[in-house]
Formats: C-alpha cells, structure tokens, sequence
C-alpha cells in the first residue's frame, strides 16, 4: 500500500523493496508530486537502461509558474520528451494538476511508450506501479542489468532540495549511476545532457559542462559579431529565477562594454527570497500584462528583455519615445531570425541548397504570418500547440525556425544543412564572411530546447548586423489586434480541434457558427482550443482593429459558452 502521511501521499514502499531488497522501511512523502518524481525517476532508469546506458536529465522546476509549484522535466539524448507533472506544493489540496508530453525530437519516440511513461507516472497504488514497470521491461525488452545514467539539477524553488533527494532514491534503488548538477538552467541540463551522449562521436556537441556552455556561446558570439559593435545596452529581467546567477556567469565569458562587447543590466535577480520568483516580473508576467516589470526602470527606446523562472523561454520589449508599451514576443523573434539566417544563406552562396523555414502555432498573430509569406517568402507551417510538434516540424526544414508567442523557441539546423554550411568554400570575401557567421550561429544557436540566454545574444548579434534598435525590428510589421478569453465549460471533452487546433470537428455546427461570425469581420481570425488541465475553452480572435476584435472574441465565446452548456 502506498505510504500515507497528513499531508499526501508517499512514495510506494512495495515498489521499492521489488526494486531493489536492500531498501527497507518505508519512505513518507509530503505530497503526491514527491510520489511523482519518485516515478520519473524510475521510468528515467528505465529509458536508460533501454537505450544501452545513454545519459538521460531530469530538471526539477516548474518554469513561469508561482514558487510555491513545482515540477520534473525528464530529457532524453537526442529525443527530448518533457514531461512536466506540475502542482502547488503549498496548497490544501495535493492533486495533480496535469500531465503534460512534450517531444521535440529529430526522431519521435514512440507512441506506445509515451503512454506507458504516463501511466507510470499517474498509477493510482502500488500494484498497479509495480505492474507497469515490470510490462515496461519485458515490452521494451530491457536489460535490468545494463548500466544507467541519469544526470539531474534543478531551479530556485524552496522545495527544489526535497524533491532532489526523492529523485536519488528512485536512481538508488535501481542501482542507477547519477550526477547532481546542483542549480541550472533548464536549458543547461538539455545542453550537457545531449553533449553526454555525443562525446567522442562525429555529432559531438560541445564540452559537457556548465563551464563549456559558457565558453561555446562566448566564443561563437565573437565570431558571430565579424566585429560589429552593439547599439546600446540591454536590460534583463531575470524573473528572480536561476536564469540571474546563470546569466552573470555567462557575462564574465563575454567582452566588457569598454572592450566592445554587450553591456547587459541584469535586473530582478533576487534567489535569496524564493517567494519573489516570477513575482511581477519575468516572460509570462509582460506578456500577459503587456507591460514592462515596476522593477526594470527602463528609459524610452531602451532594449528590454525578460526570461521565465527556468531561463527556456525569453520575449523583447520597449517603451516607445511617446511612452507607449511596445511587446517583440516570440513572432517578432522568428521572424528577425528567419530573415537574417535566409538573407546570410544567400549572401553565402547557400540561398538554393538550404531551405529555411518558420513553424508557428495557431496562436501566431496573422500579421505574422503574412510578413514571412509575402515579404520574406518563405515557408510557414502551422502544427499543434506545443515543443513536441513545433520542433519535429522545424526537422522537416534545412533549417527550421520555431518559437511561440511565449518566446519559447529556437533555430534548429539539420545535418544535411550542418554539412554544406560547414564544407562550402567561399567565391569572394563576402561569401566568406556570411559563411562565417552563419558557422558560428550554428554554435550559438542552442539547438537542443528553447534557450533564453542564448536567444538573448542571437536577436542581439542580429539587432548589431543589421544596425537596428528596438524601434526598427518593431516597424517590420504591425500586429493585428488579438484577444484570448477564457470560456468555463461543463465538460472540455467534447470541444475536439483539428487542422492544427484551428478547426473545431465536435461539436456539431460549432465550427460553422464560428466561421460565420469570423466573416463578418475585416481580417477576422478566430479559433477555440480546449484547455488542457481545466474545464475551459479559450478562445482566441483578431481583426482589423480593437474594438472588432473584442466584438469578434465575445461573439465566439458565446457560441462556445452556449455549446458547452
């Protein structure tokens, strides 16, 4: 039986005596998350051992959300499943809020083990535990006796610690050989874990270290400058998570200002009080306010930029000189991107042997969408919303750009593409030095996961080639109106999405009303998705202007309110 205290559920000491014999006792736990990262722990041994000993990560965080939740991401080598069970720790009721997928793969993994891996995670007792770890080794036909390898670390968070030394006992009683990388970035741990698994091979990817991180992005960053000077300074906010520690280490690996490099102002770095994490500030909290933290005291003109608590996620911003708040979220950055990775390929002699391509989700403002189409002429795709298909769709491209609105995202170069741009040979200086920068985005490109520290010095080797301030980048295209509502629902279930989740097939008529509605509105757009962790709708609109597009998201909401009973 699982072990129960006053405040939730324990990890099952069943399980860990048919694990492993030689733990006894019983081990009480606080809350049913502890239970959880107990059993990523044994499902990260699993995977291990079933791919012959390959490193695989946990990171324990749980990204933009307040201190007092938590969560566990588990990272594979090459195929980087996420699976994020997050929860509020602090709360009167321990209960899982979501389990939540999410591959972004150059391969996928396989379906039937994406199951198997949540079912693992969600088994309600001991037996049922016990049942589906022993079908995961004879299905996956795993040797109990192969070494494995798990490497962990975690963010700011109070209950960082204790979740820790669960994850430990999971690695210990299944004799799993473990490295604790103390305090990262999550997108660190996705560094070092693919460098782990690539040492000594041709795809070698760096040095695994958070030391080597550092070095990769500095060193590219020079090369990738041709030494062209930066306009300005930047400021960060940092959302008092890990991402401030981390990003005053990486500026002691770059130029000073006085030497010509990038004058940073890191600001709301604070991890000394846990409870200020995300706290009126960080990428989730300007976004969704749509306005700059109280803290930032930015002048007017000023690049600004703001991480999410675990570093994976960044968006830009300004005050225009009228005062006006101005947002360069995940759009605006795959499509400074797109232009300058298809401007350099063609610079570089590359402009008919690499395809470049953006994917977007339909959450990407039509304005967008319509700038990569009709003024930088390329691809767009739109998949589902999440890292999973965002990133296999952006592997189907030579090179593929994908972020979120969110300003969750990142470039990803396929080997084809990492071959021609590495054995081309120049025809003229010009040649050479577009080839040359374009090499060194490929180092400092994270190519892994979305990473804010070094998306942070892509958009600003980027802003430094092409001269422009935030003003400039701001003035590509004009954002269509946009408004989300959010819809209660009796029963989300029956809201099914297709056509990437632009399209309603249940139900019945739904999608009809909603198209009618939408053509009465100039440049009218609207969808409706169905959360994943709640009983809700959320509906998203645009239109040409305001006070259209607030008329439009109301319109649909009803018709979505009156479907959902």
């Amino acid at each position: 039986m699982f072990a129960v205290s006053d405040e939730g559920v324990g990890v099952p000491s069943a399980v860990c005596s048919i694990i492993n014999a030689r733990l006894t006792g019983t081990f009480i736990c606080r809350n049913l998350l502890d239970s959880v990262v107990f059993r990523v722990g044994l499902l990260a041994a699993l995977r291990s051992r079933k791919l012959n000993g390959q490193t695989i990560g946990v990171m324990i965080t749980a990204s933009h959300n307040p201190p007092d939740d938590n969560g566990v991401k588990l990272v594979d080598p090459m195929v980087w499943p996420v699976i994020a069970h997050r929860r509020d720790v602090g709360g009167m009721h321990d209960k899982l809020v979501k389990v939540l997928i999410a591959v972004a793969a150059h391969i996928t993994v396989q379906e039937s083990w994406e199951a198997e891996a949540t079912a693992l995670a969600n088994a309600p007792t001991d037996q049922d535990l016990v049942e589906i770890y022993t079908r995961l080794i004879d299905e996956c036909q795993i040797k109990p006796d192969t070494k494995a390898n798990v490497i962990f670390a975690r963010d700011t968070r109070a209950s960082g610690a204790h979740l820790v030394a669960l994850l430990i006992e999971a690695l210990k009683v299944t004799k799993t050989d473990y490295t604790d990388y103390k305090l990262l970035t999550t997108p660190q741990l996705h560094y070092i874990t693919r460098c782990l698994n690539t040492k000594g091979t041709i795809y070698e990817y760096g040095e695994p270290t958070e030391q080597g991180y550092y070095e990769k992005l500095a060193s590219s960053l020079k090369t990738a400058m041709q030494g062209r000077k930066f306009n300005g300074s930047v400021t960060v906010d940092c959302a008092n998570g890990v991402g401030g520690p981390k990003l005053r280490e990486l500026i002691k690996y770059l130029p000073s200002p006085s030497e010509g490099g990038l004058e940073v102002r890191v600001v709301n770095d604070d991890v000394v009080k846990p409870e200020r994490l995300n706290h009126q500030c960080g990428a989730d909290f300007v976004k969704t306010n749509q306005r700059a933290p109280p803290s930032s005291h930015a002048s007017s003109l000023t690049r600004c930029a703001s991480l999410d608590g675990d570093a994976d996620r960044i968006i830009y911003y300004f005050n225009d000189s009228d005062g006006s708040f101005r947002l360069l979220d995940g759009d605006r950055i795959a499509t400074l991107a797109a232009s300058f990775i298809g401007d350099l390929s063609r610079s570089a002699g590359l402009g008919e042997k690499l395809k470049v391509g953006v994917v977007q989700t339909a959450y990407a403002n039509g304005a967008a969408t319509a700038y990569v189409t009709q003024d930088l002429r390329l691809p767009v795709v739109c998949t589902a919303t999440g890292v999973k298909h965002l990133h296999h769709a952006a592997t189907k491209f030579d090179v593929g750009v994908y972020f979120e609105a969110n300003g969750h995202g990142t470039v990803v170069f396929s080997e084809l593409a990492l071959k021609r741009i590495g054995k081309s040979e120049p025809h003229s200086p010009a040649q050479s030095s577009a080839l040359e920068t374009l090499r060194a985005l490929t180092a400092l490109i994270n190519q892994t996961v979305g990473d804010a520290l070094s998306d942070l010095l892509l958009v600003e080797v980027i802003l430094a080639h092409k001269g422009w301030g935030p003003k400039e980048w701001d003035l590509t295209y004009t954002d269509l109106p946009n408004r989300l509502v959010r819809v209660e629902v009796a029963d989300r279930a029956i809201f099914k999405a297709v056509d990437a989740e632009r399209r309603l097939e249940s139900p019945p008529g739904v999608q009809a009303q909603i198209d009618a509605a939408v053509g009465k509105f100039k440049n009218g757009r609207s969808f409706a998705r169905a959360s994943g962790t709640e009983d809700a709708v959320r509906v998203y609109a645009e239109a040409a202007t305001r006070s259209e597009t607030e008329d439009l998201a109301q319109k649909v909401a009803t018709i979505v309110r009156q479907a959902g009973g």
